[in-house]
């Protein structure tokens, strides 16, 4: 049996130092919990939307889409067949930074900082990606909110966003081919939702 250090053979040294290295990577090494709820909200958040874009509406819902520019906002079903209006016109990222938003307002205080800068930089920043329609002031506004993350920062820029969308998208959108056709379908099964849909945000 082996009585110190300066006795033992190089390869139990060696075998000493791996065995070490070994139990302070597992301490390091983050617990796969947060990791597993992470991705288990993104598939429940994907399953939602998925099912969203399958469900036919109702003629009761296409109904009060007409009536209301909120009706169409609260409901997933209403929220994806506006987006595909909106892609038709190139104008999708107007939905798309307005729903960033309200997932922003979800996040824990740890993250803020780093998702509101990646939101800013997505949507926000002059040439951004997809950037969205904001004057200078609500703009500039914005990126001091930013520096100084909290779950409002974003207030102001998104409730310009769903203004600019009800005055302006939302009148064409009630004019559309799309709803015409949903309003005068009394039976949808023997109309192809899915189809129109496609072809309206301009898929194959």
């Amino acid at each position: 049996m082996c009585k110190g250090l300066a006795t033992l053979p190089a390869t139990c040294l060696k075998s000493a130092k791996d065995i070490k290295h070994k139990i302070s990577f597992l301490l390091q090494k983050p617990e796969p919990q947060a990791a597993d709820q992470k991705q288990t909200k993104e598939k429940s958040v994907a399953a939602a939307a998925a099912a969203a874009e399958k469900r036919v509406p109702t003629a009761t819902e296409v109904k009060q889409w007409t009536e209301s520019f909120s009706h169409v906002m609260n409901s997933d079903t209403g929220r994806w067949i506006f987006r595909s209006f909106l892609r038709s016109e190139f104008s999708e990222e107007n939905m798309d930074f307005w729903l960033a938003c309200e997932e922003y307002k979800k996040t824990g205080a740890s993250k803020l900082g780093s998702r509101a800068k990646d939101i800013y930089r997505q949507y926000v920043e002059a040439d951004a990606p997809n950037e969205v329609n904001l004057d200078a002031a609500t703009r500039e506004d914005t990126r001091q909110n930013v520096e100084h993350a909290c779950l409002s920062c974003f207030d102001e820029a998104q409730r310009m966003i769903y203004v600019l969308m009800e005055k302006d998208s939302y009148r064409r959108f009630l004019n559309s081919k799309l709803i015409r056709d949903l309003l005068q379908k009394n039976e949808m099964k023997n109309w192809d939702y899915a189809k129109n849909t496609q072809a309206l945000s301009g898929g194959a």
